[in-house]
């Protein structure tokens, strides 16, 4: 059609016609499709996972970015979201062969190493991965050269509170800490005024103000207990006091940097567990929710002090996936130690699925709309976020 019109009329306004037909991509030489950036949610696979890492919500603003969005069979149920609404949200199903085929994985723990080793070379893995956790994980993100960011490294900054994964999820679980802890407890709570008399507050103290920590104290407090929080980081006291708690002073500060506390030195630390053994003697319930990101918990609770407890108390260990805040906290388990009830809940945050889900996919999204522009993946290494969070393999030493 083209020529046929160029070899007609030969007026100068018709050679301009001539020209811009030929040069438009329809008719000349079309430029590269660029395929869109293919995103793939697993479906989590860890034991007692319930949470999703996207939600149809973030579909949505994924698709808009110009991404694909594919979705794994039953990924949101266990979060009570079903295929069906992911599918009116954007997302495709996946295919056998979606993880091969996907240019970016997004998953709240770290995928199974079968799938990593499916995944092609250069594949985004967005998470809260673990990979200096297990060395058969970080030999597959290493394997096939994937581009791997856990969140939990993100740096502690204000751009980076919107893709706070820790913070996010550690309010869920320092609520589902309490809840537990209520459950455990012979006691009320709250203070009762009954017929059969007065039934005094059931004693909390929360050892550690961060996310957790302090949504903790709110929950105890709501639920109508004496509640007292502790942490060696003194800036805490005014956080710890606008909650309607009580500030334990135990006359060690441990200021450090990055809002985390720093280690205590050995004068310190018995000081501060002599101290501490003395006052858990009139505490009902603590509930230990001190951690440090990439790092063993601090032992702050021995078993002494937890043996000299009263009877029917109760200590919740939030920190058990690290280790734990009490030296006799078991990982996973609940037990009764010398009348003394120890819970140490690993994952509390997926047992509130929903909520904690979809706080986590807003996390995720507003990372990996840092990466996925215009349905392609711009990276700028010069983003600091992108640069801090990205882990790479440990240089392997040569002799």
């Amino acid at each position: 059609m083209a020529s046929t019109f160029c070899a007609g009329r030969r007026g100068r306004h018709q050679r301009r016609a001539c020209r811009a037909l030929l040069a438009s991509p329809r008719l000349g030489a079309r430029p590269e499709q660029r395929m869109a950036v293919q995103v793939l949610v697993l479906k989590e696979r860890a034991d007692g996972e319930r949470r999703v890492a996207a939600t149809p919500e973030t579909v949505k603003k994924l698709v808009a970015r110009g991404a694909s969005v594919w979705i794994e069979p039953d990924a949101g149920r266990a979060s009570s979201m079903d295929d069906a609404v992911y599918l009116q949200a954007g997302a495709q199903p996946a295919g056998a062969d979606a993880v091969a085929r996907a240019d970016v994985l997004l998953c709240v723990q770290a995928p199974l190493t079968p799938t990593l080793l499916q995944c092609k070379p250069h594949t985004v893995v967005i998470g809260m991965l673990s990979p200096d956790a297990d060395p058969a994980r970080a030999q597959a993100f290493a394997a096939r050269a994937l581009i791997v960011f856990p969140l939990e490294r993100l740096p502690r900054t204000t751009r980076a509170q919107s893709m706070d994964v820790l913070s996010s999820q550690a309010g869920m679980a320092g609520y589902k800490a309490v809840l537990l802890a209520a459950q455990l407890a012979p006691r009320f709570f709250p203070m009762l005024t009954t017929a059969a008399g007065t039934m005094r507050p059931c004693k909390v103290l929360v050892i550690g103000a961060g996310v957790a920590g302090l949504q903790a104290i709110a929950t105890a407090k709501r639920l109508g207990a004496q509640v007292e929080g502790f942490d060696v980081r003194p800036e805490t006291r005014e956080q710890i006091a606008s909650l309607g708690a009580r500030f334990l002073d135990l006359g060690v500060s441990a200021a450090g940097e990055g809002g985390y506390a720093r280690q205590l030195t050995d004068d310190e630390r018995a000081e501060q567990q002599r101290r501490l053994a003395e006052h858990l003697k009139g505490v009902d319930v603590v509930v230990c929710t001190a951690a440090v990101p990439v790092r063993p918990a601090p032992k702050i609770v021995t078993a002494e002090m937890a043996r000299g407890m009263r009877a029917g108390s109760v200590i919740v260990d939030l920190a058990a996936e690290t280790g734990g805040n009490c030296a006799a906290t078991r990982p996973g388990e609940t037990y009764d130690l010398d009348g003394v009830m120890i819970a140490g809940p690993l994952n509390l945050a997926s047992q509130g699925a929903v909520h904690a889900s979809e706080m986590f996919a807003r996390n995720v999204y507003a990372f990996a709309a840092l990466l996925i522009k215009d349905g392609a993946l711009p990276f700028d290494w010069d983003d600091e976020l992108l640069a801090k969070t990205r882990w790479s393999a440990p240089a392997v030493a040569t002799s």
